[in-house]
């Protein structure tokens, strides 16, 4: 076993828990921390697993999901700012 895969399998058990729960509960807020941090430790995953592989092609993967995770950050804020200046208010979770 690579230590790669050993650093994949840590950052999946001790990284993606928490990002979980985050997403799960709690307020609007919170839950964007959340997704956040899923993006962060997906991208970190699948780099550690493009190491391991020892191809380098495969590091297209996690730049492309950077990418679409900053984005779809940017447009759930959006979504929450709009939310909140309606009136519904950042901790409802109903």
């Amino acid at each position: 076993m690579n230590a790669w895969i050993v650093a994949a399998i840590v950052l999946l058990v001790a990284g993606l828990g928490p990002a979980l729960l985050f997403c799960a509960r709690g307020s609007s807020a919170s839950r964007l921390v959340g997704l956040q941090l899923a993006g962060v430790v997906g991208v970190l995953v699948l780099v550690a697993i493009a190491e391991a592989a020892g191809q380098p092609m495969y590091l297209i993967v996690p730049l492309v999901l950077a990418t679409l995770s900053a984005t779809g950050t940017l447009v759930f804020t959006r979504t929450l700012h709009q939310d909140v200046r309606a009136g519904q208010g950042a901790g409802d979770d109903g």
